[in-house]
């Protein structure tokens, strides 16, 4: 069937219903969000003369949840907009609709006499040959099917979206026997390539793969812990970023989910695991768990959990961290582990996962026995949960945000090393293990002519692991690189395309980065045809200028030093607007300062969506001096039509950048300009730097030809300075901002109105570049600017809005 997804309703409105309702408007889809009639009037409704057969009544449930899900963060749409392409509606009245909708998910409560119920109505109104999906996380999904009609069960599988779904990249497919072959191909395709997730197919199993192992790992974490004697502070230290996890850890991460949740997922493993699961045990609570679920201290939604936020005798929120001795919440304490001291200097987390298990100390005994477990676990779920390793890794990627998987962290450490840790603990893998090694195979993961292959374990071998060719991973390519330096590598990536990857810390742009550029453009100008600027970095495509350079002059006032370097980013960011080639920027995660300038310089942005991009030089006291401040006042100027209200138009470039705001989404993006019309946005991560390639050679393809320089920006000289003036004043008089902040933004209202011209007229780009440069370096000099580098350099965090 050649299937077209223009129209899914959503049955159930609940966090997850409302969330995947968002996510699917987030894609242009048109979605019914439908869910039960209330039982009887509440005093708001009898009050105003609502009567129950008013929709403001029968609707009641869905719109409150749909709007708190509107007013939650982090947002759960690109754009408030896109809330329009959701159509809300309730069971009763609106559930025959669902014959012109061509994809059906349940997300309602998770009961099976429910979900039956409801999909007796579903099977008698759907038309033939329409999708329905579950995102159950607890029922088997073949119960769900039982005695519905044979084109309802050819047409159903389980669809197990993360929370929140626009952020989480997992998506589990688990069909059951009835379900067609053509329905499971077209569910993976369809959320890998238009809902942006890594989509994996599980078998009908408790908990499929990520919550089977991610909730073991938790609850194993957790009573380790507890053994050893670790604070709160001290594991989710040891289980967030040096371990190559989120920042939320352990037990930060339950108290967002919720323990209630935990608990739940943990108790269904428990009692479906009798006769499977040899550690079926595990799922038992630990106490501590056990007596903050008695307690109901659930985590944020009760206010308190692991953690509890309060106020201090200031007024300042202060986070504090259960003791569990005491049961008492206390300060959290500064961690402190000989391991991690030892491990600072690895940057990569992969190089670093050696080095945690051979640590001598609290921290090293923790990761071998935490680590040496959960292996022993995941090697015994197959081929209970899955026949392929790679499977289990892609879910626990995915669905627990961990950078990489369990098979993959084992190969880092090396497999024969941590078996020796393992049996050391009495902890064994599975035998297929020891087969592995005895066949000569001592990795479960290895590269061949740019193509990942994992370890079969049915034929000893290994395969390629399937969907590939979808994806160019540069982490693949090492036998590519054409040139490198510290800060960057340049790979050739096939058809005349090369790619310049960052490699510096958050990807910051300094002497090596800027040699990167204009070499990357050097070579594909001479050898070439286009050139990808993209990068495979988990946290950001590049965090800004090296400020600690920018810092060492500006504290020695090496003013000349200063300028050379600010001359030399702006020519290269000019280099990748008029280069004979076509430069191609990939941006994910950050792009701010100068990965924002560089982005706004490219002849096309292929961009993620979760893409918060921004030009955030405000923050550190200074204004945009890469091009950053000249390009949004050629973009204004692009805007401009006959009788529009042009320095309105400037104005909210202007403010932009004066609040350092950073969008939230690529789509917001486009609407504060950073983005064009003309440029992509990429709703999986996996593919951007393919389709950024397939975008270059487009561009080389369809006749490229090398920009002229513009002399055609219209500025609005000293009347949009003075506007911008009074307005600043104002600011200030009304104590908004402070004399510095005034002083920054009179700098920023000189350069993007084109400086001191007596009338609105015509200048080019070198003009407004040189006045960028001027007023850059004269910021530097300020005795605040350098406070405020100095105080981000010491620990603070880019500036957000």
């Amino acid at each position: 069937m050649n299937r077209s997804i223009r129209k899914v309703a959503v049955l159930g409105s609940g966090i997850m219903g409302s969330r995947i309702a968002c996510h699917f408007a987030n894609i242009s889809v048109e979605v019914l969000l439908l869910d039960i009639v209330p039982k009887d009037l509440n005093d708001a409704e009898k009050a105003k003369g609502i009567t129950t057969d008013h929709p403001a009544f029968r609707n009641r449930i869905v719109n409150d949840s749909f709007q708190a899900t509107l007013k939650a963060t982090p947002a759960s749409l690109y754009s408030p907009a896109f809330a329009s392409r959701i159509k809300l509606g309730n069971f009763d009245d609106n559930l025959a609709d669902i014959k012109n909708y061509d994809w059906v998910i349940e997300v309602v409560v998770e009961r099976l006499d429910i979900k039956r119920s409801l999909y007796e109505k579903v099977d008698a109104l759907r038309k033939p040959g329409t999708l329905i999906t579950s995102n159950t996380s607890g029922i088997p999904i073949h119960l769900m099917a039982e005695g519905r009609s044979e084109d309802f069960r050819k047409n159903f599988a389980g669809t197990h979206f993360f929370n929140p779904p626009r952020y989480l990249r997992l998506l589990e497919i688990i069909p059951t026997a009835d379900t067609d072959q053509g329905v499971v191909d077209f569910l993976m395709h369809y959320g890998e390539l238009f809902l942006g997730k890594t989509t994996v197919l599980c078998k009908d199993t408790p908990g499929f793969i990520a919550n089977r192992l991610g909730i073991y790992a938790l609850i194993q974490t957790i009573r380790v812990a507890e053994e050893m004697g670790l604070t709160v502070d001290e594991v989710d230290k040891l289980t967030g970023p040096v371990a190559g996890r989120p920042k939320s850890g352990t037990y930060r991460l339950s108290d967002v989910v919720g323990l209630d949740t935990t608990v739940h997922v943990a108790n269904n493993l428990y009692a479906s695991g009798e006769g499977k699961d040899e550690s079926r045990d595990a799922f038992v609570l630990p106490e501590i768990m056990q007596k903050l679920f008695d307690n109901k201290w659930l985590g944020d939604k009760t206010g308190q959990g692991f953690y509890k936020k309060i106020k201090d005798e200031k007024g300042k929120s202060v986070i504090l961290a259960l003791d569990f001795k005491t049961l008492e919440y206390v300060p959290s304490g500064k961690v402190k582990f000989e391991t991690l001291e030892g491990t600072k200097a690895i940057s990569d987390v992969y190089k670093r996962f050696g080095a945690l298990v051979a640590g001598k100390d609290k921290a090293g005994d923790f990761y071998r026995k935490t680590f040496a477990d959960v292996f022993k676990y995941a090697t015994f779920r197959i081929p209970e949960i899955s026949d392929e390793i790679f499977r289990i890794d892609q879910a626990i990627t995915a669905g627990f945000g961990w950078q990489y998987g369990l098979f993959e962290t084992w190969d880092a450490i090396g497999v024969k090393n941590m078996l020796a840790i393992m049996e050391s603990l009495d902890l064994k893998p599975a035998e297929w293990v020891y087969e592995m090694l005895a066949g000569g195979n001592e990795a479960f993961y290895k590269v061949e002519n740019g193509k990942r292959l994992y370890y079969d374990i049915p034929s000893k071998s290994y395969k390629r692991i399937p969907g590939q060719d979808s994806f160019i991973l540069l982490s693949n390519l090492s036998n590519n690189i054409l040139w490198k330096n510290a800060g960057a590598n340049l790979y050739d990536i096939g058809d005349g395309i090369l790619n310049l990857e960052f490699k510096s810390k958050m990807n910051t742009m300094g002497a090596e980065v800027i040699e990167g550029i204009q070499k990357g453009i050097s070579i594909a100008e001479k050898d070439f045809r286009g050139l990808v600027i993209g990068n495979e970095a988990a946290e950001a495509f590049s965090a800004g200028a090296n400020l600690a350079m920018l810092f060492m002059y500006a504290i020695e006032q090496e003013f000349d030093e200063i300028n050379l370097v600010i001359s030399q980013f702006q020519q290269t960011m000019m280099r990748a607007r008029y280069s004979s080639i076509p430069v191609v920027v990939a941006p994910h995660t950050l792009a701010l300062g100068g990965g924002c300038e560089l982005t706004l310089h490219a002849d096309k942005v292929v961009a993620h969506a979760e893409t918060y991009i921004g030009l955030v030089e405000f923050g550190v006291g200074l204004i945009p001096a890469g091009g950053g401040t000249k390009e949004m006042a050629l973009r204004c100027s692009d805007m401009y039509q006959a009788g529009d209200p042009e320095l309105n138009i400037l104005q909210n470039a202007f403010m932009n950048i004066a609040q350092a705001k950073v969008s939230t989404s690529a789509h917001e993006a486009k609407a504060m300009n950073y983005l064009q019309e003309k440029d992509q946005i990429v709703l999986n991560r996996s593919r951007l730097i393919a389709e950024a390639k397939q975008a270059a050679v487009d561009l080389a393809e369809n006749g490229y030809t090398q920009p002229k320089p513009r002399f055609d920006i219209k500025v609005q000289g000293k009347t949009g300075i003075a506007l911008f003036l009074a307005g600043i004043t104002q600011m200030r008089l009304a104590n908004y901002i402070s004399d510095h902040d005034a002083k920054i933004a009179g700098k920023l209202a000189y350069v993007i109105n084109g400086g001191d011209l007596s009338y609105p007229q015509l200048v080019s780009e070198q003009y407004l570049i040189d006045l960028e440069r001027e007023a850059f370096l004269s910021l530097c000099g300020e005795k605040k600017t350098l406070e405020r580098m100095q105080g981000l350099l010491n620990g603070g965090k880019p500036p957000r809005n």
